[in-house]
């Protein structure tokens, strides 16, 4: 090599190691590895609720035991009355009148409800009865009187119907006494109308003996005109004067 090319060399040599560099420098480095992101984590369960109760019919003032189960929450509470329960369990209750009972299950998944329908029975009102009537009430309404004709003593027709239901209550009622009267209108002296009422009186007795009423349990007497049922002087008012009339005997 001669004297005059060395520094040329040199110069390139220079050059090259700096070119070197230069493209060296502006390389880039190489990407790390990207890192997947981790997968977000699962949805959190919906809540679970079950309610059951051992009788759905009671009668009023009974009870019937609630008894249920949840999952995945946090609050629980059964509606009415119950409150805040435990995830599963069982209590019992008292309706006053039918009732729906309602579970509510809250957790970070939602929540979820549940019921049963208890029916309480209402017993109907006590049937009151009506008060019985008394012998003097029964008397007055059952037993008939006997109504006769003009100055007479036979037993009518229409007086043999009455004297009919008057036996049947006797009959009914063994332990009853009777006094029957005899009655006339105003007409007639007083001496007349006592025999004629005395009459009267004696044929309804003879009459109800007829139909198996004892004799024992019928005395007779003799009013006459003393004591009329009417005070008018017709034939109307005279007609309801003229009667075997009934009394218990005391």
């Amino acid at each position: 090599m001669t004297q005059q090319s060395r520094p040329l060399y040199r110069a390139l040599l220079i050059s090259f190691c700096f070119l070197a560099l230069f493209v060296g420098a502006c390389k880039k480095p190489p990407k790390a590895p990207e890192v997947a992101p981790p997968p977000p984590p699962p949805p959190a369960a919906k809540p679970t609720a079950t309610i059951s109760a051992d009788r759905t019919a009671i009668q009023k003032g009974e009870s019937a035991r609630l008894s249920w189960t949840t999952t995945d929450a946090q609050n629980i509470s059964i509606a009415p009355e119950v409150g805040a329960v435990t995830a599963q369990g069982s209590t019992t209750v008292t309706p006053a009148d039918s009732a729906t009972y309602t579970i509510t299950a809250t957790g970070a998944g939602g929540s979820a409800e549940a019921s049963v329908h208890i029916t309480v029975a209402v017993p109907p009102p006590p049937v009151v009865e009506a008060p019985k009537p008394s012998m003097d009430e029964l008397f007055l309404k059952e037993v008939r009187d006997a109504y006769f004709d003009y100055d007479k003593a036979d037993i009518r027709a229409d007086a043999r119907e009455a004297l009919g239901k008057t036996a049947d209550f006797l009959r009914n009622y063994p332990q009853l006494r009777v006094t029957i009267e005899g009655h006339c209108d105003e007409r007639g002296s007083t001496e007349y109308n006592l025999a004629l009422g005395d009459r009267r009186a004696s044929a309804v007795k003879q009459y109800l003996v007829s139909l198996g009423i004892p004799a024992d349990r019928l005395t007779t007497v003799s009013y006459g005109k003393e004591k009329p049922f009417c005070m008018e002087s017709n034939e109307t008012c005279w007609q309801e004067n003229r009667r075997g009339h009934f009394i218990q005997t005391k």
